[in-house]
Parts: C-alpha cells; structure tokens; sequence
C-alpha cells in the first residue's frame, strides 16, 4: 500500500464525510487520538443543519436553537483535555420558554421546579401544579432509567430493553407503555393547555404526540435539568469544534462534494468526488441521513448501509425563516411557543401531509437572554413543523402561503415585526431535502412513532466493514446532544475495531458511552425542535 507525501496510507486514513456536529465530534475525538483525519464537507462552513443566514444585524441560526443535556459537551472536549467554556461561551437561561395562547393566557417555565410549579399555579391552580409536580417526577424516572441502556449505549436492543426493565420494574408503570404521549398527558393534566404544552416535545424529534410513544414524556427531564444558549448563536459550537479538530491534526475541506462512496472486496475503500478526486481510505464516517446511502445517492456499493430507511417513515420537516428586524408586541424571551387552539387538527394535516393555515409557532428570539443591550433590529428564528416531502406527492413551495400562515398567525397574538422577510430568509421541506439530499425534507431522519422505533434506527456500524455512520438519522437520534453522541459512538467503534483480533469485539467504555458490540450489524428491528 502506498503512501502520500505526508506518509498517510489508505489504511491510516480516517475520512470523514459530512461536518454537522457528528461528523464533528467524531473527527476531533479521532483526531485527538493521533488518527489522520480528513473532513469532507460540501458546504462553505462546518455545522451541517447548524447552518446560519446573513442579515442586516449578523448571522442567524437557522437551525437548532435548543442547547441541553450540557454534559454530553462537556464530556465530549474533556476527553480531549480541554474545557468547553474555553471554547465557547455558554449563557444559561433562568426562563426556559414563554408560551402563549390565543385566548391571551401565557406561562413561563423556569430552570427549578419550583418556580414552574409556582407559575402553573397562578396560571391554572393548585391542582394543576400537583400534576405537574407528579409529571416532572415521571420524567426524571424516566430519563435517568433510560439514558444508559438507550442513549448511552452504542448498539441498544428491544430483548436488553426488556431486561433492562425486568430488572427495573418500578419503570414499567412511568411508561405508560401501552399510551401515546397525548394519551398519557391526557390522563395527567385537566388543563388542556398543559397537555398541548408537553405535547409539543413530540416535535423535538419530529413525531406527534398522538403517536410517539409515552416513555418520550422523559424530553421534558432534558429541558428541565437546563437549557444554555451559545453566545453568539449555535454555529458558534460547531465552529468550536471544527477548530478543535484542526488543532488536533485533522484536516478540513469544504465546498467539496463527495459523489460516491467506492467499495472493494466488500468493504469501503475510497470516496470519490465531483471533480473526480479518488481519495483511498479504509474508514469512512457518513454524517448524513443514512437513507441517501440506501437509496444509491452515493453510488451503488453502499445500499446495503441501511435497509431500514426506506421501510421506515420519515419525521417532521419545518418551514424556517431567519431574519433581522424589529418587533412589536408581547414581551418575548429567547425561546418563545404561540400554540394554536387545538394540537390535534395541526398534527392530523401533518399525518396527511398537507399544512395547517393555524400552526403552533416556535420563536427564537436570538439576542435575549443574553447580557448586554438589545441590538436593533434582533435576530429571530421562526420555526412552524410541515410534513416531510412525498415522492408520489409533490408539494410546490409557495412563499406567500407561506409568509400568511407565520405572520398572519403572530399578528393574532398582536406580534409583528418590520420589515417583514423575504424569500431569501425562508427554508422549506424542498429546501431542506436540496440541503441534505435524499432525506425528503425531513430534519430528523425516521419517524419516531411507535414503541420500537428507537430500535430500527440504523447504529454507527454499518453491515459494510469499514463504513461507519453518524448523525441525527442514526442511534440515538435526533436533536444536537443525541447527534453528538452518535458521533462519539462511531469513532468509539473505530477505536475499538482497530484494535480488535477477530470478529468478536472486545466492550471498551469512551467518555461513559458503551461501544460494545459483537457484531457489525445494526441494532435488532421489530420488522427517534431542535
């Protein structure tokens, strides 16, 4: 095997394709280690849908606003021997989110619970407090029952689950695990704006809350346990990161778009690009939605990457816009919810794939919350859910519709802003699937819906030797902690394959993440806002 100039061989060679905050951590982790790393990305900048837009007051997040599970970061840059606040400056926020009603209700939750059983008080009595009380109890219960065996763990199966819980039998009642999550709230809260409230954490992962599963009552324990806000916006950490990686060794090529994925004896062994560039590895990360290798988007060796994407739904997509501009009306926080009257006409349409003319809208109101003045105009992230795109359906992106639907529904609430966006400053589901090809739009990967829908997500390893996965269409799932886990499950594979005799792999631990696995096969199937 020969070597280049810097004496790198193929079989050294660690390429990395896609730079979200997967692709991310798992370069600066390999890198760290002393690996040659080689980062592919195709657009101008690392952050994948950690993207941003220009505007008049900055650049604005136009992906994930949402910052928590902070230790899962913390973790990430001690493995390296560094200290996240060295490298970013996390702000944390006393006021989760303000919510608002059409009926002029509205309700903060706070970062204790006191304060937001204390606020649920005043907005719906004294019962209803106790309720949400016995809710958060619920979700802790849940999360720290499940953040080990499922989210921590590389390879989680449905039978290890089911062990899990036989072994931890004061978990089987908080699942609730023959309810939905609406039905579970349903029976928890007697003011339906709770229920609506909680509901709503369906859509961090793009499902609905009629057919995600009870047990994702513990995304609320996420949220409650503390929300941070990046200084500066949320491309800020990948940013971070992508220098980190480079500190480290790695190196980094953007505007590069890599064709195809070559195999030779049945295992990866090149990327290849538009221009032709034949890059010979023996590793490669995909940092993409799994379902573009399935569907020979990257070329034909790597369909068998993962089957489970085409049987599979697809989660929510979203109409976002980020802009600049001054607003007018109810005093805003940095996270901010305008709930429709009813959640289940909304979620009934995206079941069907067609848009609501009366969405529920998230707000990210980007420089509040933060210390210092406010500028002028602000920076905002409008998010509104949509379904994903349908191959046998196809939608036409209609901006006016588009813009009636948001600003039409905020002025109800008497919010507005000037000057109104442009096209420029809204991203559809076409959009979307332009961006990351081959996912249809969708910003979550598969459908969540069902009890085993966290088992059929594909897993870092990949049934092809040498071609690795990561991202928020791969174990554990969607949202940036749960992506950045992924990235730190795959390069613990690589760690732990590198170092294998046999087909047989050893369990090592990375950072409290179990890599064990005993063979290259993906999790069991039985046939997971930003």
């Amino acid at each position: 095997m020969t070597a280049n100039a810097s004496g790198i061989t193929a079989k050294d060679r660690m390429v990395v394709v896609g730079a979200g905050i997967a692709g991310l951590a798992a370069a600066a982790r390999l890198a760290h280690e002393g690996l040659p790393v080689l980062l592919l990305d195709r657009q101008p900048a690392p952050g994948g849908k950690m993207r941003c837009l220009d505007s008049p007051a900055g650049p604005v997040d136009t992906g994930p606003t949402v910052l928590t599970m902070r230790a899962v970061f913390d973790e990430l840059f001690a493995e390296m021997g560094e200290r996240l606040d060295d490298h970013v400056t996390l702000v944390p926020q006393r006021i989760l989110a303000r919510h608002f009603w059409p009926d002029g209700s509205r309700l903060d939750l706070f970062d204790t619970e006191t304060e937001s059983a204390e606020a649920i008080d005043a907005f719906a009595g004294a019962n209803a407090a106790r309720q949400f009380r016995a809710f958060s109890a619920r979700a802790r219960t849940l999360f720290q029952g499940f953040e080990h065996p499922v989210m921590r763990a590389a390879a989680p199966s449905l039978p290890g689950l089911a062990a899990h819980v036989m072994r931890n039998p004061h978990l089987i009642r908080p699942m609730a695990p023959l309810s939905t999550l609406a039905g579970l709230l349903h029976s928890t809260f007697d003011d339906p704006r709770l229920a609506q409230l909680f509901g709503r954490y369906a859509t961090y992962v793009g499902g609905s809350p009629y057919r995600v599963p009870g047990l994702l009552a513990l995304i609320w324990q996420a949220e409650a346990a503390g929300v941070w806000v990046v200084q500066g916006g949320m491309h800020r950490l990948a940013r971070a990161l992508c220098d980190l990686a480079q500190a480290r060794g790695a190196e980094t090529r953007f505007d590069t778009h890599v064709e195809r994925i070559e195999r030779q004896g049945g295992r990866a062994s090149a990327v290849i690009l538009t221009d032709g560039t034949r890059i010979a590895t023996s590793t490669v990360i995909f940092n993409g939605d799994p379902r573009a290798l399935t569907t020979g988007a990257l070329g034909p060796g790597c369909d068998a990457a993962a089957p489970q994407t085409l049987r599979a739904g697809r989660s929510l997509s979203a109409e976002v816009w980020a802009f600049a501009a001054t607003p007018e009306g109810p005093e805003l926080a940095h996270h901010n919810v305008f709930f429709s009257d009813d959640p289940k006409p909304e979620f009934d349409a995206l079941e069907q794939g067609r848009l609501h003319p009366d969405p529920t809208l998230y707000i990210c109101a980007q420089d509040r919350g933060l210390p210092g003045p406010l500028p002028a105009p602000e920076r905002f992230e409008i998010i509104a859910n949509a379904p994903p795109l349908d191959p046998a359906k196809p939608r036409h992106e209609e901006f006016d519709t588009c813009r009636t639907r948001t600003f039409q529904t905020l002025v109800r609430f008497g919010l507005s802003f000037d000057p109104i966006p442009g096209p420029e400053a809204l991203t559809t589901p076409q959009g979307f699937d332009r961006l990351f090809p081959a996912s249809l739009g969708s910003l979550y990967g598969q459908s969540p819906h069902g009890m085993t829908a966290a088992f059929q997500r594909p897993t870092a390893r990949s049934p092809i030797p040498g071609l690795y996965l990561a991202g928020g269409g791969t174990h554990p799932g969607a949202g940036v902690p749960m992506a950045t886990l992924s990235g730190r499950h795959a390069a613990a594979a690589i760690l732990s394959d590198r170092t294998s005799t046999s087909t047989s792999l050893p369990t090592a631990t990375l950072g409290g993440i179990s890599t064990e696995s005993a063979t290259t096969a993906p999790a069991p199937s039985a046939s997971s806002r930003s």
